[in-house]
């Protein structure tokens, strides 16, 4: 008789690898730091010739100059809001400008290549810290890299001691360069705060966005941006993934996403109610806030209890009196679950960019 094997299948375990696979996914639309090799074009060679016409009998040099190479052009465009295109391709080069020729006929200039970037892109050079360009608005454009000359031909040469030279040049090459480009999300306020804090959960309440939600930490891999309208005005949120002890030092992906925070015009701090280490927790994100830089730290802070729901009022009011009387600073309590507190915390943001 054939062997029955009994094949024990978890459907859990499968939903689970599914998912991790699926984040993974997500993970890489979202791209904002790549490598990149650029190279403006070489400029073409210059001609020789030499007039050969009838009834023209001592034709004299009509050699053109070689046109010039293509440049390395980078502008800020609307419509992007990562570096994922920068993934599959890291070699861009301008094109070589053509030859000269003969009846003094100059190359065709070489084509020029266009990177297109998102607003927020920074250009680094090769060490990651030469600061090249930054690019906040869409519309500038800066030519990165010049395309080489064209050479001479030889009627450059021409003289009235030396009536038919044979000298030509070859074109200049090209420029070429390795570059960092490093997306720094523009939002007004950037969302900052613990793994599992409600940040998703607060994003997708007070906007349109709809960032991953679950019940443990990490769920946000890639920052997130939302439009956040209060009253009649509006601003931009950034969902930055949940900090770590050790983040200034990249622990937990952090050097990345602080970056994100740096051109935020104030910080909203969202501390979980039912940590048992609330006060300690927001110790830590201020400790790596000033440990990677001391600008980061001093702007405007704004700082709100998240999951109210889960306490009775007077446990609420407890957590809250203890928690402005360890750091001195007055603190909001909300709940994104049933919308408790979101609209006078919105109100304080917006007194900001008044």
């Amino acid at each position: 008789m054939p062997k029955k094997f009994l094949i024990k299948f978890s459907w859990k375990r499968l939903k689970l690898e599914f998912l991790n696979v699926f984040d993974i996914f997500e993970a890489m639309k979202f791209l904002d730091e790549a490598k990149v090799f650029l190279k403006s074009g070489d400029g073409g060679a210059g001609a020789v010739s030499f007039r050969r016409e009838k009834f023209v009998e001592f034709g004299g040099p009509d050699g053109g100059n070689g046109g010039t190479g293509g440049d390395v052009i980078i502008e800020c465009v609307n419509g992007l809001n990562t570096l994922i295109d920068y993934r599959y391709q890291q070699h861009f080069k301008a094109k070589k400008g053509d030859h000269g020729h003969g009846r003094n006929k100059s190359g065709r200039a070489g084509d020029s290549i266009t990177l297109k970037v998102p607003v927020g892109t920074q250009i680094l050079d090769d060490d990651r810290e030469t600061l090249i360009a930054d690019f906040t608005e869409v519309g500038q454009k800066q030519i990165l890299l010049k395309g080489g000359d064209g050479g001479k031909g030889n009627t450059h040469y021409k003289s009235s001691t030396n009536q038919a030279p044979r000298k030509a040049t070859p074109g200049f090459p090209g420029q070429e360069a390795w570059i960092w480009l490093r997306l720094k999300l523009i939002a007004d306020v950037g969302l900052l705060g613990m793994p599992n804090a409600g940040k998703s959960t607060f994003l997708s309440t007070t906007s349109r966005a709809k960032p991953k939600i679950a019940d443990y930490p990490f769920t946000t891999l890639v920052p997130n941006l939302g439009v956040v309208k209060s009253d009649d005005q509006e601003f931009v949120i950034a969902d930055i993934p949940g900090l770590i002890e050790g983040a200034h030092e990249g622990a937990g992906l952090g050097h990345k996403f602080l970056g994100h925070v740096e051109r935020s015009k104030v910080l909203l701090h969202l501390v979980d109610l039912t940590d048992e280490n609330m006060i300690e927790n927001y110790k830590i994100i201020r400790k790596e806030l000033e440990a990677y830089d001391h600008t980061v730290a001093e702007k405007q802070e704004v700082i709100a209890l998240t999951k109210a729901d889960a306490f009775l009022p007077e446990e609420i009011i407890e957590k809250k009196e203890a928690f402005e009387d360890e750091i001195g600073k007055q603190v909001f309590v909300i709940s994104a679950i049933n919308k408790t507190g979101i609209k006078p915390l919105l109100r304080a943001l917006v007194r900001f960019f008044d």
